[in-house]
């Protein structure tokens, strides 16, 4: 029996060491090979691990390319004034085309910050006095624009008309007819009196300036008034000698006795003493304005497009600006050194676009943003232009009055200038009257853009000015356009309206 067992026992263990038997316990052998499988199962955590770390960079990676994209969307903006304007301002090599009328941009919420670094005015760079670049103005050829002054911003571009448009400008002239310039009252063919605008006392004039009676005068009253119609009220250069004198005081008001001081120095230009400008600008000519639309004479659009691609502006904004002017000076004519534009404040609003002021108060006043001045004829002698402050390294208005005498009489100190301009037919200068507001817009009054047309002292002169008209509020420049097109597309649905808004009859002449 115990024999029987003994084989029982070993049968068993030949059965576990042949590996017969479900039930078997494993050898240690057999334990050492199964923990071999242990990092294969690590190997596995591994690999889910490494899957979840690349899904977590591509989605890093896509949500970047979304901001990128996002970011590239956002700083390029809606576009500046040229590129709002696509149906009505056509690049510089779509100038040749004809005219359409222009369309406004949207209006923008008020609420919105502003944005005026979106709006672009394209700027000629001088590089330098005496820089000479290409400019194709026509097909058949290429002219030359030479830097003349970088303070102001002035470029000749000699042949920019032929003799032969020349002489069509000044017989359109003719047909037209000429009138006296709105600077010539004081008389023709005798020296003009140096007598005061108003024929009011100072005591009068400061009752009507003080608007809230107060016996004081602040900014705001000041520049509440402009020049009315018959020559009867303050001038500009009034305005600006007077509020000169207020920014003068550490109060800023003046009672009466302050004010009689300053109101007399700016109403008696002899005292040159006092270091002030003479207050009131003197001009002799004849002048007529000629239409540059659709049915014009084929020059004047011609004259257009060269502008347009010469300026590097919208259609649009040259479209809506002043009729071109032509003037005519004849023997002994002269015009006093001037600004053509005006420092833009909060308390003005610009001419041509009065009708998209909000306030029903502000002061008109004149705001080009650049002049075209083409000379149509050759002076047989005198009638140069001269900037007698150009490339100055300061402006002072008391440096202008030198001796005694004021740099900016022509017809005394034309001589003294610091850049004079002989007439050349043909002949065109480009002139910037603001400096940049650093974002592409139109900024301050250039100071170093006076100028003035010395006395012609044998024969006539003949020249056309083209101003282009830019509102400092890029905002209201945009209400005008849009009231501009909206009165358009009332003319052309109902022609019978003779008295249809365009912007013929909306611009008020300058």
């Amino acid at each position: 029996m115990e024999g029987h067992m003994e084989n029982i026992q070993e049968n068993l263990r030949h059965e576990e060491d042949s590996g017969v038997g479900g039930m078997a316990s494993p050898s240690p052998d057999k334990l050492r090979i199964r923990s071999t499988r242990l990092p294969v199962q690590r190997s596995s955590i591994c690999s889910r691990a490494y899957f979840v770390v690349v899904m977590v960079f591509f989605h890093v990676y896509i949500l970047n390319v979304i901001a990128l994209l996002l970011y590239v969307h956002y700083s390029n903006g809606h576009g500046d004034l040229v590129s709002d304007d696509r149906h009505s301002s056509p690049s510089v090599g779509d100038a040749e085309s004809p005219s359409t009328h222009p369309t406004a941009p949207p209006e923008r919420d008020p609420r919105i910050a502003d944005q005026s670094h979106r709006f672009r005015l394209p700027r000629i760079e001088g590089i330098r006095v005496g820089h000479v670049q290409p400019v194709s103005l026509v097909s058949d050829r290429m002219h030359k624009m030479t830097t003349l002054s970088l303070k102001p911003l002035l470029f000749e571009i000699p042949g920019f008309l032929s003799e032969e448009e020349c002489r069509v400008l000044v017989q359109l002239a003719q047909l037209k007819g000429l009138t006296e310039s709105q600077m010539t009252a004081a008389g023709r063919g005798q020296e003009e009196s140096n007598q005061p605008l108003l024929s009011l006392s100072t005591e009068e004039v400061f009752s009507l300036l003080d608007l809230n009676q107060d016996g004081l005068l602040q900014k705001q009253e000041i520049v509440s008034h402009s020049r009315s119609r018959d020559g009867t009220w303050l001038s500009p250069e009034n305005l600006r000698q007077i509020l000169a004198g207020l920014e003068a005081c550490s109060t800023g008001m003046l009672s009466l006795e302050e004010f009689k001081g300053v109101y007399d120095i700016s109403q008696n230009p002899g005292q040159e003493q006092s270091g002030k400008l003479r207050s009131e600008f003197k001009q002799r000519s004849k002048y007529t304005v000629l239409h540059q639309g659709p049915g014009s004479h084929h020059v004047l659009q011609a004259l257009r497009r060269r502008v347009i691609i010469l300026t590097r502006l919208p259609t649009a904004l040259v479209d809506m600006s002043e009729l071109l002017r032509v003037f005519r000076f004849e023997l002994g004519d002269f015009s006093d050194a001037h600004h053509d534009s005006s420092p833009p404040h909060v308390e003005t609003a610009c001419s041509h676009t009065r009708l998209a002021a909000i306030a029903s108060d502000l002061t008109e006043v004149s705001c080009r943003y650049l002049t075209v001045l083409i000379y149509l004829n050759p002076v047989e002698e005198g009638g140069e232009t001269t900037f007698p402050v150009a490339d100055n390294r300061t402006y002072d208005e008391l440096a202008l009055v030198q001796d005694g005498v004021d740099l900016t009489d022509t017809r005394k100190t034309c001589g003294q200038g610091n850049l004079r301009i002989k007439p050349t037919v043909g002949t065109a200068l480009l002139l910037y009257n603001h400096l940049s507001d650093g974002q592409g817009w139109m900024g301050e009054l250039d100071e170093y853009s006076l100028h003035g047309d010395c006395p012609v002292k044998r024969g006539l002169k003949w020249v056309a000015n083209s101003w282009i008209n830019v509102d400092p509020d890029h905002q209201r420049q945009a209400r005008y356009q849009r009231l501009v097109a909206d009165g358009h597309r009332a003319k052309s649905g109902v022609e019978e309206h003779s008295q249809t808004l365009s912007h013929i009859n909306l611009h008020q002449d300058l």
